[in-house]
């Protein structure tokens, strides 16, 4: 197992690597401004204007890596979800606005991909909640992403620091694309259903395998350290192993997680 993860943290490094490397090979133009396809937005509010942009302009699909110390964009902002307020209108000859649901969110279908230190995030275990419950597909991953957001599969946003971002354009934005894809398929599901679990159980064995202290994982869930520890016991009493180990082999193997 520890072997397995070790390979997945290494292709993953060279997956954000690759693609750093690539986008630092982009120089401006003559005048200043940064040649096609690829944009830079700086500040916080620019950033996150142009997320929310990218967000309501997409028709099929998003693909997302949040991770934690989002600093452009906070949990509660990105994935609770939002008051039904449309977004504004689109500049003339710019195509009609997005079909929004009832709820005012976008039509197109999320897969969202979150690592542990997003998953350490106060509001992270409801925000998800709220993800799920909209019929958003969620996964997870233990190593640190890059924030990363792409639309459609045309334009891509990713953060490359603090106070700026890169939007990405054809052709480069496929690179982000493989990127996601790559990830996506070496990540697991944040719950499933199916099952003998309850929920509460599913989130507690999923910030286990995160890695979360046991302090973390009971301020995540509303508890105490010593219920959680119990919790686990009693988990490991059923799946009959004797380390917390063998209690996240046997839940990956029997998909509790």
């Amino acid at each position: 197992m520890r072997s397995s993860l070790a390979r997945l943290q290494e292709d993953l490094r060279r997956a954000d690597d690759s693609l750093a490397q690539l986008l630092g090979q982009w120089r401006t133009g003559a005048d200043g401004e940064p040649e096609q396809p690829i944009e830079y937005w700086q500040g916080h509010e620019a950033q996150a204007r142009r997320l929310y942009e990218l967000e309501y302009s997409a028709r099929t699909s998003l693909l997302v890596f949040q991770s934690g110390a989002n600093t452009v964009a906070p949990v509660p902002s990105t994935l609770v979800t939002p008051t039904p307020t449309p977004p504004p209108p689109p500049p003339p000859n710019e195509g009609p606005e997005p079909a929004l649901r009832k709820d005012g969110n976008p039509t197109a279908a999320y897969r969202v991909v979150v690592d542990r230190d997003f998953l350490s995030e106060p509001a992270a275990l409801h925000a998800l909640d709220e993800r799920l419950a909209a019929g958003h597909q969620v996964r997870v991953v233990d190593q640190p992403l890059i924030k990363l957001v792409v639309a459609d599969g045309e334009t891509a946003m990713v953060q490359v620091g603090g106070g700026r971002s890169m939007v990405l354009g054809p052709p480069v934005v496929l690179l982000a694309v493989e990127l996601f894809e790559a990830v996506w398929r070496r990540s697991r599901p944040y719950l499933r259903e199916d099952g003998d679990l309850s929920p509460k159980d599913r989130r507690l064995l999923q910030l286990m395998l995160s890695g979360l202290t046991d302090a973390a994982t009971a301020h995540q869930l509303g508890t105490s350290p010593r219920t959680v520890q119990r919790r686990l016991r009693a988990l490991m009493d059923v799946a009959a192993v004797s380390s917390r180990v063998q209690l996240g082999w046997y839940a990956m193997r029997n998909n509790w997680v």
